[in-house]
């Protein structure tokens, strides 16, 4: 629950004890577990309102076409809040227009995501069992969540710049430069 006070918000959760430690088989559970929440379908991606990824607005809405999804909800506003910040972005325009080439033979499907999944947001209880935290939930497609593994080496990057956009626009530093450095990397792989 929320507690309010004097203009301050907390939130309670309940207490889980961590501290399971690592392992193969806790690593195949969670990937079990992953693939149950992926299961959840949309007949559109997005979520019924906005929320958060970290302290960063998430745009959301929905949107039953994925690259239109991907590029004015997630990427385009990223990439306008780091230019805000000095971030100059080369390529980021023709990035934007092409991103169709990386969807030419993959058309995913509108899957529940945790959207911000990170080792930092995975632990391990005491009896082992894996848990995620600190979502930044829509539906989307699945290799989003994926992508940190880099199991899809292909829109791995692609998924990726969202976040290394949103660690600039938090935290600036050499985040801008890896940013830079996936957009050029990334239209050129486009073809263009």
């Amino acid at each position: 629950g929320v507690v309010e006070s004097g203009g301050e918000a907390a939130l309670l959760l309940e207490y889980l004890p961590m501290g399971g430690g690592t392992g193969k088989a806790r690593y195949e559970d969670l990937g079990r577990g992953l693939a149950r929440v992926h299961e959840k379908r949309k007949p559109a991606f997005g979520w019924h309102r906005d929320n958060w990824i970290g302290s960063t607005p998430q745009y959301n809405g929905f949107e039953e076409d994925w690259v239109t999804f991907w590029r004015e909800k997630r990427l385009r506003p990223q990439i306008e809040w780091a230019r805000d910040r000095g971030l100059r972005l080369r390529g980021a325009e023709e990035l934007l227009e092409v991103l169709p080439a990386f969807f030419e033979s993959y058309s995913p499907e509108p899957s529940l995501l945790h959207g911000d999944l990170w080792s930092g947001n995975v632990e391990f209880m005491d009896d082992g069992s894996p848990v995620i935290f600190d979502p930044a939930t829509y539906y989307g497609d699945r290799e989003t969540d994926l992508a940190m593994t880099e199991m899809y080496r292909r829109r791995r990057d692609l998924y990726n710049l969202y976040h290394l956009l949103n660690h600039y626009n938090l935290f600036g530093g050499g985040y801008g430069a890896s940013a830079e450095r996936t957009v050029t990397s990334l239209v050129r792989a486009s073809g263009s």
